[in-house]
C-alpha cells in the first residue's frame, strides 16, 4: 500500500492548480485605460497586460513608420502607410480595451492611474505629430527655394545665348515663376517671385540694353506676352515694361534697314505703326521715310544715278506698301510714295545718260525710251530722245557712241536718203546731229539675190526710177546710220559710216537681200 501523498488527512482530495490567474472581475476603467495606452502608438498598454507579442508588433509597426517618415521631406509620408499605421493604432486601442476588460495590469494597479498614464503619454505623438508637420512645411519651403534657384539658373543660363535658342529656357523658368505664385503664393519662394521677375525682364531684354534693336525686337514681344499668364500682382509695372522699349526698338531696326537698302523695315516700320500708332516712335517713320526718299532724288545726281532710280522704284513700293498699315500716317506715306514715283521717273534720263557714258547702250536705250514714255513734259524729254537714237546706232556701229547727242538740228550738207526695198525702213542717224524717220516700202521694188550683190558693178537706187526718200541737211563731220526693218519684218540692219565734207551731196540708199544693204 503506497503512501498517501498528503499525509494523515485521508478522505480529502485537493483540486490542481490553475494553468493561469483567475480572470479579474471586469473593469470599464481598465479596459479604457488600455486602450488608451495601446492609442500613443508605443503599445504600453498590451506591456502592462503581459502581451509581449502583440507590444512587439506595435513597437515593430512604431519603427516602420518612423523609418518611412523620417527624415522629413517635401512629398511628407505615402498616404497608404500612414493608412495603414493608424488602422493597426485603432485595433490595437480596441483589442486592447477587450483585453484589458478583465485582466490585471501589472502596474500600476489602480486602473485611473494607468489611464492618466495614457492620456499624457497620448502627448508622445501629438508632438511627434506637430513636429513632423513643421519639419515637413520646412521641407516643402526648401523644395521650392530649389524649384526657384533651378528656374534662376535656367534664366541666367539662357541670358548667355541668343533669344531663338535660349526661349525654351526662358518659357521653363517663366513656369516655374507662375507655379510657385499662383500654387504656393504663400511660400517662401513664391515671395521672391517678383524680384525673379524684374530680372527675368532685364536678361531677356538684354538686347536692347546693349542698343541692338533688332535683335531685340522678339525678345520684347515675348515678354509682352508674360502677362497672360502671370498674375499681375507679381508683375506689377513690369507688364507695361517692354512697350516703350519695343516701339523704339521697332523704330530703331527700322530705321537701320532703310537707310542700309534693306527690305525688313517696311515690316518693322508697319508693326510700330499697328501696335504703337499714338507712340514717340510711331511719330518718326514718315519723317524718316521722307528723309530716305530725299536722299536717293539727291543721289540721283551723283555718281550711281541708276542705283538711285532703283531705290526710288523700291521706296515707291514699300512706302505703298506701308501706307496701308496705320489710317492715321496713310496720307503723309502715300505722298511720300509719289514723290518717290515721280523723282524716279525723272532720275530715268540721269540714269540713261550715265549708262550711255557707261557704253551699256542697250540699257541706256531701254532706260531713256522709259523716260520719254513716263514723262510727258519732261525738261530732258526731247535730249532723252536723241541720246536713245544715238544709244540705238551705237549697238550697230559701237564708234557712235563716243560722244554724247545733242539737240542741235540742222547743216550745210544735202544727204538723200532712198529706200530701194519693198519694205518700210526706219532710217536712224547719229553724230553732230541726231534724229530718226521712216521711209515707205517701195511698191515696184523687190529684194536683190545675195549674188546678185556680189556682181562687179552692183548699184542698187539706179537712176531714172522714183524712191521714197527724203533728204536731211547735216553738219560737216561724221554721221553714223543705221537703217532697220519696220514692222515685223526679220531683216537684219544696216550700217553706214558717212564721213560728210562740203561741196558734196551725199545718197543713202537701203535695199534688202537676205539681210539688209546700203550704199552710199
Amino acid at each position: 500500500m503506497s503512501a498517501d501523498p498528503y499525509g494523515p488527512y485521508q478522505g480529502f482530495a485537493v483540486p490542481p492548480m490553475p494553468s493561469a490567474p483567475p480572470p479579474a472581475p471586469p473593469d470599464g476603467w481598465r479596459a479604457v485605460a488600455v486602450a488608451v495606452l495601446n492609442l500613443s502608438g508605443l503599445g504600453l498598454g498590451y506591456a502592462l497586460l503581459r502581451r509581449w507579442v502583440l507590444a512587439a508588433v506595435c513597437w515593430a509597426a512604431t519603427a516602420v513608420l518612423l523609418f518611412v517618415a523620417l527624415p522629413a521631406d517635401a512629398d511628407g509620408v505615402p498616404g497608404a502607410a500612414l493608412a495603414v499605421y493608424v488602422l493597426l493604432v485603432l485595433l490595437a486601442a480596441v483589442h486592447g480595451a477587450f483585453a484589458g476588460l478583465r485582466t490585471r495590469l501589472t502596474w500600476p494597479g489602480r486602473a485611473p492611474l494607468a489611464l492618466l498614464l495614457g492620456v499624457l503619454l497620448l502627448a508622445v505623438p501629438a508632438f511627434g505629430t506637430v513636429w513632423y508637420d513643421d519639419a515637413h512645411d520646412e521641407a516643402v519651403q526648401q523644395a521650392l527655394l530649389d524649384r526657384l534657384d533651378h528656374a534662376d539658373h535656367l534664366v541666367t543660363t539662357a541670358g548667355r545665348h541668343r533669344f531663338a535658342t535660349a526661349r525654351g529656357d526662358y518659357r521653363a523658368a517663366l513656369e516655374t515663376y507662375r507655379d510657385l505664385a499662383v500654387d504656393h503664393s504663400g511660400s517662401r519662394a513664391a515671395g521672391q517671385v517678383p524680384d525673379r521677375m524684374r530680372t527675368f525682364y532685364t536678361t531677356v531684354a538684354a538686347a536692347y540694353g546693349h542698343k541692338e534693336y533688332c535683335d531685340a525686337v522678339e525678345p520684347l514681344k515675348y515678354l509682352r506676352t508674360v502677362p497672360r499668364t502671370m498674375p499681375g500682382k507679381q508683375l506689377g509695372t513690369l507688364a507695361q515694361w517692354p512697350d516703350d522699349r519695343l516701339a523704339a526698338s521697332l523704330y530703331a531696326c527700322g530705321s537701320a534697314g532703310l537707310a542700309g537698302g534693306g527690305t525688313d523695315w517696311v515690316t518693322r516700320f508697319g508693326d510700330l505703326l499697328n501696335t504703337f500708332p499714338h507712340s514717340e516712335s510711331a511719330a518718326k517713320v514718315v519723317p524718316a521715310v521722307d528723309a530716305a526718299v530725299k536722299n536717293a532724288e539727291k543721289d540721283v545726281n551723283g555718281a550711281q544715278p541708276c542705283t538711285a532710280v532703283a531705290q526710288l522704284r523700291d521706296l515707291n513700293t514699300r512706302i505703298t506698301d506701308l501706307s496701308g498699315t496705320d489710317a492715321g500716317t496713310s496720307d503723309a506715306l502715300t505722298k511720300s510714295a509719289g514723290r518717290a514715283d515721280r523723282s524716279g521717273d525723272a532720275g530715268e534720263y540721269a540714269c540713261g545718260v550715265d549708262q550711255y557714258k557707261d557704253g551699256d547702250f542697250s540699257a541706256a536705250q531701254k532706260t531713256l525710251d522709259q523716260y520719254v514714255a513716263d514723262n510727258r513734259s519732261g525738261r530732258n524729254r526731247d535730249r532723252a530722245k536723241k541720246i536713245a537714237i544715238g544709244a540705238e546706232v551705237a549697238q550697230t556701229l559701237p564708234a557712235a557712241g563716243k560722244k554724247l547727242p545733242t539737240t542741235a538740228s540742222g547743216g550745210s550738207i544735202s544727204v538723200t536718203v532712198k529706200n530701194d526695198s519693198p519694205d518700210d525702213v526706219t532710217v536712224l542717224y547719229t553724230g553732230p546731229v541726231t534724229g530718226s524717220f521712216t521711209l515707205k516700202g517701195c511698191g515696184s521694188c523687190k529684194s536683190y539675190a545675195l549674188l546678185d550683190t556680189l556682181r562687179t558693178g552692183f548699184k542698187p537706187c539706179s537712176s531714172g526710177r522714183n524712191y521714197p526718200q527724203r533728204t536731211l541737211s547735216l553738219p560737216v563731220g561724221t554721221t553714223y546710220f543705221v537703217h532697220k526693218p519696220h514692222g515685223g519684218s526679220t531683216a537684219t540692219p544696216a550700217s553706214d559710216t558717212a564721213r560728210l565734207r562740203s561741196g558734196y551731196i551725199y545718197t543713202e540708199c537701203a535695199y534688202t537681200t537676205s539681210t539688209l544693204g546700203s550704199t552710199s
